[in-house]
């Protein structure tokens, strides 16, 4: 795996109280429009033919006709508890992720990549905790700035940097994610070159569930504006390898799509654009959404 070391890391990581309504990490995962990154994120996560394999082998997101909705439960709600949530609450949201951890572990049955057949895999691996975290960053400030409102290159720096805190608390040596958008970067193009990343036939089966979730047929259209920006922002190789369309016509409906939503998150009330669990901590701390 490449060195995903960041010149500019810190002697130690961030501590999640030192995030607070100041923070960007409290500024970009209080949005609800956040939900629009999730799927290219797990698409992304889904082609690291290691990751797929513990999906496919220790999840129910198949067999369970709303295990994709489940899984999105769990993880955005351990998501706003780390964010959000005090000392005692982030504990055990953390607890909560490295027990599911302790579970996953088992080998390839095929090569797949760079892999060979056999390879064990293990979601205690920083390896791999390295490359599911890089992809939520990316495609969260991606999600961001498509549906919210442009970050200053400090304020990208910022998220990067505050994100880092979860090190320790999943067993990732300390100064192993990225720092800046910079190092980001540099990780995601150093991934793709090694050949680490190649979509398997387990990753293009789970691919349809994440495109495709089952949904009463009212909730469609919703379903076909969180498509557009997870296949539109993949990379054209990955999206190529799991056989997914686009054309002029779709990269066309996915900014007008996007002006819509900024339109609409711009003038939305609080209620309806801002996680609960992000407005009680700001009522918490007394402070004002700015």
């Amino acid at each position: 795996m490449p060195d995903t070391r960041a010149s500019t890391a810190s002697a130690g990581a961030l501590e999640p109280s030192d995030l607070g309504p100041a923070s960007v990490s409290w500024k970009v995962h209080r949005e609800i429009a956040l939900l629009l990154g999730w799927s290219r994120a797990i698409l992304l996560q889904l082609a690291h033919p290691l990751v797929a394999r513990g999906v496919g082998d220790h999840s129910t997101f198949r067999q369970d006709r709303f295990g994709r909705w489940r899984r999105l439960y769990r993880t955005l709600s351990a998501m706003l508890a780390m964010t959000f949530g005090p000392p005692a609450e982030t504990a055990r949201a953390i607890a909560g992720v490295n027990a599911i951890h302790d579970r996953v572990n088992g080998r390839l049955p095929d090569a797949a990549g760079t892999f060979p057949a056999g390879q064990s895999y293990s979601a205690h691996d920083p390896a791999l905790l390295t490359w599911v975290h890089a992809t939520c960053v990316e495609s969260f400030l991606m999600a961001y700035e498509l549906s919210v409102a442009p970050l200053t290159p400090g304020e990208r720096d910022r998220y990067c940097e505050e994100a880092s805190w979860i090190e320790p608390m999943l067993g990732i040596p300390i100064g192993s994610l990225p720092r800046t958008m910079a190092d980001l970067h540099t990780y995601m193009a150093q991934m793709y070159a090694s050949g680490d990343i190649a979509v398997s036939d387990v990753a293009r089966q789970l691919a349809h569930d994440v495109i495709a979730p089952p949904v009463p047929w009212p909730l469609r259209p919703a379903i076909w504006v969180l498509q557009l920006p997870a296949v539109g922002l993949l990379p054209a190789s990955i999206r190529e390898s799991y056989g997914l369309s686009w054309s002029p016509r779709k990269e066309r409906a996915l900014r007008a799509s996007m002006r819509v939503v900024r339109t609409v998150v711009r003038f939305a009330p609080g209620i309806v654009r801002h996680w609960p669990r992000a407005r009680a901590a700001y009522r918490a701390r007394r402070q004002p959404f700015v």
